[in-house]
């Protein structure tokens, strides 16, 4: 059949046969054997008829006994979907009446090899551009690339997820799927993004969004940005759900498409976070206390309550302050590397606390009894 799709990868798998078969066995064995068991839209059959599944290469080579080899598919989908087919071949067990067993050997982006021919490309127009006078064109493509540079991309936890620079302090986070997502983000002047890369969502992760007061996912286009939003939902509390446009991936999208789509929720956060916040004539001593402890504190993703004294009481993960609070503890200041929640303020005002410090505000309703402040208020941060 004509093969008319963008290939993205080659997924490349070595076999090993228990018997003498041919080609024509090996891919029969292939489309036999794992239709059905991914559900009927993910059948090669099926992908292959609207264009996602080129034609599969088989080799093979041949003893007496025993017939091995390797197959590569071309792939235009996404990684997840690609991952996915390839662990669905090594699930085979049989080709034909013998026992089998396939194995991946790697997937490769073959988009790889053409982005660094454009890259080589670009510098050979930019050196041979430079020996002419610096034009108009030039000045402008200088302002983008300084807009560009506002945001760099860094690392969170111990997994090293990519992230934007801005995913510490600010009051909204954007989880989306994957490295190069947070980089297109960063183009498009959102530095507050966090690639899950297909991690486990570990305690760290769940603390980072517990901290703030927005969680946004922000997925591919595609039926598996629809599996791993559903699992973020069972881990991690998802305030609003941005998906790309329909077999888009969020990486392939323009800065000002992604502008776009995250419009309201970045003018919404910038509302609540403009909103006034309660002023207090002894700032002073209360911004001693907390200079104190702010250099352990600090994006440690921790609160540490002190008591009257200003001796520790306790120190934990902002994910379990709240199960701490309790009448009679003792505690005067709750100070935080995270958000003030009206969840945490009502359950301060429950155990009596009187001063209550972290990072930044949500947008709060009642804060009766309780003295707030953030750590730059007090010119601490």
């Amino acid at each position: 059949m004509s093969y008319k799709g963008i290939v993205k990868y080659h997924v490349k798998l070595s076999f090993d046969v228990d018997g003498l078969v041919e080609k024509a066995d090996i891919i029969g064995a292939i489309f036999g054997q794992t239709e059905g068991l991914l559900g009927p839209e993910m059948n090669l059959n099926e992908l292959q008829k609207v264009s996602k599944v080129g034609r599969i290469e088989v080799n093979t080579t041949a003893s007496s006994t025993q017939t091995k080899g390797d197959a590569l598919i071309p792939m235009s989908t996404d990684i997840n979907t690609a991952a996915l087919i390839a662990a669905a071949i090594e699930s085979i067990d049989k080709v034909g009446p013998f026992q089998a067993s396939f194995k991946l050997d790697a997937i490769d982006d073959i988009r790889t090899a053409k982005k660094k021919e454009i890259v080589d490309r670009a510098k050979d127009i930019v050196q041979k551009w430079s020996t002419k006078t610096i034009s108009e064109g030039e000045e402008m493509l200088k302002d983008v690339s300084d807009v560009g540079s506002a945001g760099k991309i860094a690392s969170f936890g111990k997994e090293k997820l990519a992230c934007g620079s801005g995913v510490f302090d600010s009051p909204w986070i954007i989880l989306v799927e994957g490295r190069a997502d947070v980089i297109n983000l960063l183009r498009a002047g959102f530095d507050n993004a966090l690639a899950i890369e297909g991690a486990r969502i570990d305690e760290s992760i769940k603390s980072l969004c517990d901290s703030k007061s927005k969680v946004v996912a922000f997925l591919d286009g595609d039926r598996a940005g629809g599996f791993i939003l559903k699992e973020l939902k069972s881990l991690v509390n998802i305030d609003v759900v941005h998906r790309a446009p329909d077999g888009v991936e969020v990486e392939e999208l323009t800065p000002i498409q992604i502008a776009e789509i995250l419009k309201e929720t970045a003018e919404d956060m910038k509302k609540e976070t403009a909103k006034p916040v309660l002023k207090d004539v002894k700032d002073e001593p209360i911004a001693n206390v907390v200079k104190k402890v702010y250099s352990q504190l600090n994006e440690s993703l921790e609160a540490i309550a002190l008591d009257d004294g200003t001796n520790t009481l306790f120190k934990v993960p902002v994910s379990e302050v709240v199960g701490k609070l309790a009448p009679g503890s003792g505690i005067k200041y709750l100070i935080l590397d995270g958000i003030i929640t009206q969840r945490l303020v009502d359950s301060a005002k429950q155990a009596g606390i009187g001063f209550l410090i972290g990072h930044r505000m949500a947008n709060l309703k009642s804060t009766d009894g309780l003295t707030l402040k953030t750590f730059t208020e007090l010119g601490v941060a």
